[in-house]
Protein backbone atom coordinates (compact mmCIF):
# COMPACT_ATOMS: atom_id res chain seq x y z
CA UNK A 1 0.00 0.00 0.00
CA UNK A 2 1.30 3.29 -0.92
CA UNK A 3 1.73 5.71 1.91
CA UNK A 4 3.43 8.80 0.60
CA UNK A 5 1.14 11.01 2.27
CA UNK A 6 2.51 10.12 5.54
CA UNK A 7 5.96 10.19 5.39
CA UNK A 8 5.67 13.89 6.14
CA UNK A 9 8.47 15.06 3.42
CA UNK A 10 6.51 17.33 2.23
CA UNK A 11 5.60 20.88 3.54
CA UNK A 12 1.88 20.81 1.53
CA UNK A 13 -0.02 17.51 -0.45
CA UNK A 14 -2.85 17.88 -2.83
CA UNK A 15 -4.80 15.12 -1.47
CA UNK A 16 -5.16 11.89 0.35
CA UNK A 17 -6.80 8.71 -0.11
CA UNK A 18 -7.83 6.31 2.49
CA UNK A 19 -10.24 3.43 3.16
CA UNK A 20 -12.79 6.33 4.34
CA UNK A 21 -12.34 8.50 1.04
CA UNK A 22 -10.82 10.77 -1.27
CA UNK A 23 -9.87 13.89 0.47
CA UNK A 24 -7.93 16.42 -1.69
CA UNK A 25 -7.78 20.24 -1.90
CA UNK A 26 -8.53 22.73 -4.78
CA UNK A 27 -9.53 25.58 -6.16
CA UNK A 28 -12.55 26.69 -4.99
CA UNK A 29 -15.37 30.20 -5.40
CA UNK A 30 -15.46 31.59 -1.59
CA UNK A 31 -18.90 33.05 -2.48
CA UNK A 32 -20.31 29.34 -2.92
CA UNK A 33 -18.40 27.91 -0.14
CA UNK A 34 -20.33 30.94 2.23
CA UNK A 35 -23.47 30.71 0.48
CA UNK A 36 -23.79 26.99 0.93
CA UNK A 37 -23.08 27.51 4.73
CA UNK A 38 -25.89 30.42 4.67
CA UNK A 39 -28.10 27.78 3.22
CA UNK A 40 -27.33 25.02 6.19
CA UNK A 41 -24.79 25.84 8.83
CA UNK A 42 -22.09 23.05 8.30
CA UNK A 43 -22.89 22.19 4.28
CA UNK A 44 -19.42 24.79 3.74
CA UNK A 45 -17.06 23.47 6.26
CA UNK A 46 -18.49 19.47 4.20
CA UNK A 47 -17.58 20.63 1.03
CA UNK A 48 -14.48 21.87 2.14
CA UNK A 49 -13.68 17.97 4.18
CA UNK A 50 -13.53 19.97 7.14
CA UNK A 51 -15.64 17.32 8.74
CA UNK A 52 -15.58 17.68 12.69
CA UNK A 53 -16.22 21.57 12.21
CA UNK A 54 -19.30 20.96 9.64
CA UNK A 55 -21.01 18.18 11.55
CA UNK A 56 -20.64 19.98 14.84
CA UNK A 57 -22.42 22.84 13.04
CA UNK A 58 -24.74 21.04 11.16
CA UNK A 59 -25.93 19.23 14.44
CA UNK A 60 -25.99 22.57 15.89
CA UNK A 61 -28.38 23.81 13.26
CA UNK A 62 -30.71 21.18 13.87
CA UNK A 63 -31.10 21.44 17.34
CA UNK A 64 -31.72 25.23 17.49
CA UNK A 65 -33.95 25.61 14.75
CA UNK A 66 -36.13 23.10 15.76
CA UNK A 67 -36.25 24.42 19.29
CA UNK A 68 -36.22 27.92 17.99
CA UNK A 69 -39.02 27.13 15.70
CA UNK A 70 -37.00 28.97 12.79
CA UNK A 71 -38.55 26.89 9.96
CA UNK A 72 -41.95 26.79 11.23
CA UNK A 73 -41.94 30.36 11.56
CA UNK A 74 -40.48 30.64 7.74
CA UNK A 75 -43.97 28.37 6.67
CA UNK A 76 -46.02 31.28 8.46
CA UNK A 77 -44.57 34.00 7.23
CA UNK A 78 -44.33 32.49 3.68
CA UNK A 79 -48.48 31.98 3.96
CA UNK A 80 -48.50 36.00 5.08
CA UNK A 81 -49.20 34.91 9.20
CA UNK A 82 -46.85 37.65 10.26
CA UNK A 83 -47.87 38.09 13.61
CA UNK A 84 -48.26 33.91 14.40
CA UNK A 85 -44.85 33.66 12.82
CA UNK A 86 -43.31 36.35 15.44
CA UNK A 87 -45.70 34.38 18.33
CA UNK A 88 -43.70 30.64 17.51
CA UNK A 89 -40.37 32.10 17.77
CA UNK A 90 -38.68 30.88 20.88
CA UNK A 91 -36.37 34.23 21.98
CA UNK A 92 -34.42 31.59 24.21
CA UNK A 93 -32.94 29.42 21.52
CA UNK A 94 -33.26 32.29 18.30
CA UNK A 95 -30.42 34.58 20.08
CA UNK A 96 -27.69 31.67 20.17
CA UNK A 97 -28.86 31.03 16.59
CA UNK A 98 -27.85 34.23 14.88
CA UNK A 99 -24.18 34.26 16.19
CA UNK A 100 -23.35 31.13 15.04
CA UNK A 101 -24.73 31.10 11.87
CA UNK A 102 -22.90 34.48 10.43
CA UNK A 103 -19.80 32.51 12.41
CA UNK A 104 -20.41 29.39 10.31
CA UNK A 105 -20.33 31.85 6.77
CA UNK A 106 -17.74 34.05 7.58
CA UNK A 107 -15.43 30.86 8.34
CA UNK A 108 -16.24 28.87 5.40
CA UNK A 109 -15.17 31.98 3.32
CA UNK A 110 -11.92 32.26 4.80
CA UNK A 111 -10.85 28.53 5.53
CA UNK A 112 -11.65 28.57 1.27
CA UNK A 113 -9.53 32.01 0.54
CA UNK A 114 -6.76 30.28 2.88
CA UNK A 115 -7.22 26.48 1.27
CA UNK A 116 -7.03 28.66 -2.21
CA UNK A 117 -3.69 29.64 -1.44
CA UNK A 118 -2.64 26.53 0.01
CA UNK A 119 -3.60 24.71 -3.34
CA UNK A 120 -1.64 26.90 -5.61
CA UNK A 121 2.02 26.01 -3.24
CA UNK A 122 0.87 22.61 -2.94
CA UNK A 123 0.57 23.00 -6.65
CA UNK A 124 3.88 24.04 -7.52
CA UNK A 125 5.41 21.77 -4.61
CA UNK A 126 3.56 18.56 -6.71
CA UNK A 127 4.69 15.92 -4.08
CA UNK A 128 3.59 12.98 -4.35
CA UNK A 129 0.72 11.25 -2.67
CA UNK A 130 -1.06 7.64 -2.13
CA UNK A 131 -3.06 6.72 -4.81
CA UNK A 132 -4.18 3.39 -3.32
CA UNK A 133 -5.36 2.56 0.47
CA UNK A 134 -6.16 -0.95 1.18
CA UNK A 135 -7.23 -1.32 4.66
CA UNK A 136 -9.60 -4.46 6.58
CA UNK A 137 -12.75 -2.99 5.97
CA UNK A 138 -12.61 -0.81 2.99
CA UNK A 139 -10.74 -0.49 -0.04
CA UNK A 140 -10.24 2.60 -2.17
CA UNK A 141 -8.16 4.14 -5.29
CA UNK A 142 -7.96 6.61 -7.54
CA UNK A 143 -10.17 6.23 -10.93
CA UNK A 144 -12.36 8.19 -13.04
CA UNK A 145 -16.32 8.25 -12.03
CA UNK A 146 -19.51 9.48 -14.40
CA UNK A 147 -20.70 12.75 -12.28
CA UNK A 148 -24.29 12.41 -14.13
CA UNK A 149 -24.24 9.26 -12.10
CA UNK A 150 -23.75 11.14 -8.81
CA UNK A 151 -26.47 13.17 -9.35
CA UNK A 152 -28.93 10.54 -10.41
CA UNK A 153 -28.18 8.55 -7.26
CA UNK A 154 -28.16 11.30 -4.95
CA UNK A 155 -31.67 12.96 -6.44
CA UNK A 156 -32.62 9.23 -5.68
CA UNK A 157 -31.67 8.97 -1.53
CA UNK A 158 -29.54 11.88 -0.46
CA UNK A 159 -25.81 10.31 0.10
CA UNK A 160 -26.01 7.76 -2.17
CA UNK A 161 -23.68 9.82 -4.85
CA UNK A 162 -21.18 10.19 -1.78
CA UNK A 163 -21.17 6.22 -1.54
CA UNK A 164 -20.78 6.09 -5.22
CA UNK A 165 -17.53 7.87 -5.38
CA UNK A 166 -16.37 6.71 -2.05
CA UNK A 167 -17.13 9.94 0.34
CA UNK A 168 -17.99 7.54 3.41
CA UNK A 169 -18.17 9.60 6.25
CA UNK A 170 -20.26 12.25 4.13
CA UNK A 171 -22.62 9.72 2.67
CA UNK A 172 -23.53 8.13 6.30
CA UNK A 173 -23.66 11.42 7.71
CA UNK A 174 -26.11 12.19 5.01
CA UNK A 175 -28.26 9.47 4.93
CA UNK A 176 -28.54 9.03 8.68
CA UNK A 177 -29.93 12.65 8.92
CA UNK A 178 -32.51 12.03 5.74
CA UNK A 179 -33.73 9.11 7.74
CA UNK A 180 -34.17 11.65 10.78
CA UNK A 181 -35.92 14.08 8.32
CA UNK A 182 -37.84 11.10 7.00
CA UNK A 183 -39.09 10.08 10.22
CA UNK A 184 -40.22 13.25 11.90
CA UNK A 185 -41.42 14.88 9.33
CA UNK A 186 -43.62 12.11 8.45
CA UNK A 187 -42.40 12.69 4.89
CA UNK A 188 -42.82 9.21 3.34
CA UNK A 189 -46.37 8.60 5.12
CA UNK A 190 -47.50 11.70 3.69
CA UNK A 191 -46.52 10.38 0.06
CA UNK A 192 -48.05 6.54 1.34
CA UNK A 193 -51.39 8.61 1.49
CA UNK A 194 -51.18 11.37 -1.58
CA UNK A 195 -50.58 7.42 -3.27
CA UNK A 196 -54.33 6.11 -1.90
CA UNK A 197 -56.10 9.91 -2.78
CA UNK A 198 -56.05 11.34 0.74
CA UNK A 199 -54.77 14.72 -0.11
CA UNK A 200 -55.98 16.36 3.02
CA UNK A 201 -55.10 13.36 5.57
CA UNK A 202 -51.46 13.79 3.96
CA UNK A 203 -51.25 17.66 4.47
CA UNK A 204 -52.46 17.29 7.95
CA UNK A 205 -49.35 14.78 9.01
CA UNK A 206 -46.69 16.77 7.57
CA UNK A 207 -44.01 18.49 10.15
CA UNK A 208 -43.27 21.56 8.08
CA UNK A 209 -40.51 21.98 11.04
CA UNK A 210 -38.75 18.78 9.39
CA UNK A 211 -40.06 18.87 6.25
CA UNK A 212 -38.43 22.26 5.30
CA UNK A 213 -34.77 20.69 6.24
CA UNK A 214 -35.12 18.54 3.00
CA UNK A 215 -34.45 21.13 0.52
CA UNK A 216 -30.90 22.14 1.24
CA UNK A 217 -30.10 18.55 2.34
CA UNK A 218 -31.03 16.99 -1.41
CA UNK A 219 -29.40 20.06 -3.44
CA UNK A 220 -25.98 19.63 -0.61
CA UNK A 221 -25.89 15.94 -1.99
CA UNK A 222 -26.46 17.05 -5.73
CA UNK A 223 -24.00 19.39 -5.45
CA UNK A 224 -21.38 17.96 -3.33
CA UNK A 225 -21.31 14.84 -5.34
CA UNK A 226 -20.96 16.67 -8.65
CA UNK A 227 -18.10 18.38 -7.70
CA UNK A 228 -16.36 15.94 -5.89
CA UNK A 229 -17.06 13.68 -9.06
CA UNK A 230 -15.47 16.30 -11.69
CA UNK A 231 -12.60 17.19 -8.49
CA UNK A 232 -11.72 13.38 -8.33
CA UNK A 233 -11.37 12.52 -12.33
CA UNK A 234 -9.17 15.84 -12.92
CA UNK A 235 -6.80 14.51 -10.05
CA UNK A 236 -6.99 11.12 -11.56
CA UNK A 237 -5.81 12.29 -14.51
CA UNK A 238 -2.80 14.16 -13.38
CA UNK A 239 -1.65 11.42 -10.72
CA UNK A 240 -1.29 9.03 -14.20
CA UNK A 241 0.07 12.15 -16.56
CA UNK A 242 2.76 12.47 -13.99
CA UNK A 243 3.31 8.67 -13.38
CA UNK A 244 3.75 8.02 -16.98
CA UNK A 245 5.84 10.58 -17.50
CA UNK A 246 8.18 9.40 -14.36
CA UNK A 247 8.41 6.03 -15.57
CA UNK A 248 7.86 5.74 -19.40
CA UNK A 249 8.56 9.14 -20.53
CA UNK A 250 12.25 9.03 -21.96
CA UNK A 251 14.44 12.29 -20.56
CA UNK A 252 15.15 13.20 -23.43
CA UNK A 253 11.97 13.74 -24.74
CA UNK A 254 11.04 17.61 -25.65
CA UNK A 255 8.11 19.07 -27.18
CA UNK A 256 8.87 21.13 -29.85
CA UNK A 257 6.57 23.94 -30.16
CA UNK A 258 5.62 24.52 -33.45
CA UNK A 259 7.46 22.21 -35.18
CA UNK A 260 6.10 18.76 -36.49
CA UNK A 261 7.14 15.88 -34.81
CA UNK A 262 8.45 12.78 -37.21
Amino acid sequence: MNNYTNDNTARRYKAHISIWGTTQIHLRNPYIIAWWSAAFPGFGHLLLSKYLRGFVLFIWEVIVNVNANVNLAMVYSFQGEIQMAKDVLDTRWLLIYIPVFIFGIWDSYRTTVDMNKIYVLAEREEHRFNSFSIGALEINYLDKRNPVMSVIWSLFVPGLGQLYIHRILTAFFVIIWVVTFSYFSHGLEAISLLFLGKVQEATSVLKPDWLLFFPSIYGFSVYDSYINTVENNKLFEKEQRKYLKENYQAATFKILKGRKVK
